[in-house]
């Protein structure tokens, strides 16, 4: 192989490398993805508020530019019956924001996300049976994509207990039985309606 032929070849993967570099860091578009919540809650928000769901996660980007969430919201089935949880707020104890805009890196970000009914009057009761939870994300110019589904089971004693007593059920990872284990809390926490009927989060 004479030299100048060498040389080509060189310059053409170079090129292609260079290509490569700035389809990566400049054009792909790339999505958003999520880790396994670490927790998952069922229950009222506070001790008499409407029923809410509560994770924990980390949302991170694909690409190296990051993306801009608008909105996010969750989708609970059980047998035929299908119901949206799409008021969404996010952050820490004393951060708590209402959902309308998030810029997520590649880095990501990890966060408590809450999830309640809309304000229609929508009449929703934890049942006992098997859920089929759904989390769904809208980027900016995009329509909702599907970032995770888990399948939970929620037992008559707990689904009693949330109904009657107002108390919640936690569900923990675990992460050698890759499977989720409920345990119950009387404890009320705090509700995010008090918020959200001050203002603080509109």
């Amino acid at each position: 192989m004479n030299i100048s032929l060498l040389a080509i070849i060189i310059s053409g993967l170079a090129l292609m490398i260079s290509a490569l570099t700035a389809w990566l860091t400049l054009l792909h578009r790339g999505t958003i993805k999520m880790t396994q919540p670490t927790i998952i809650f069922f229950g009222p928000d506070g001790s008499f508020g409407p029923p809410k769901i509560f994770l924990r996660t980390l949302l991170f980007s694909t690409a190296r530019k990051g993306q801009i969430v608008e909105n996010m919201y969750v989708k609970l089935h059980r047998g035929e019956t299908a119901q949206n949880f799409n008021i969404w707020v996010y952050g820490e104890k004393d951060t708590l924001a209402r959902g309308s805009g998030l810029f997520v890196s590649r880095e990501g970000l990890a966060c408590n996300h809450h999830f309640l009914l809309p304000k229609d009057g929508t009449p929703f009761e934890f049942l006992p049976g098997e859920y089929s939870l759904s989390v769904f994300a809208s980027l900016l110019g995009r329509r909702p994509i599907r970032l995770f589904t888990q399948k939970i089971v929620l037992s008559k004693e707990f689904a009693d207990e949330i109904n009657s007593e107002k108390s919640g059920v936690y569900f923990d990872w675990g992460p050698d039985s890759e499977s989720y284990h409920a345990h119950l809390d009387k404890n009320s926490n705090k509700s995010l309606s008090q918020f959200l009927k001050k203002g603080v989060l509109e």
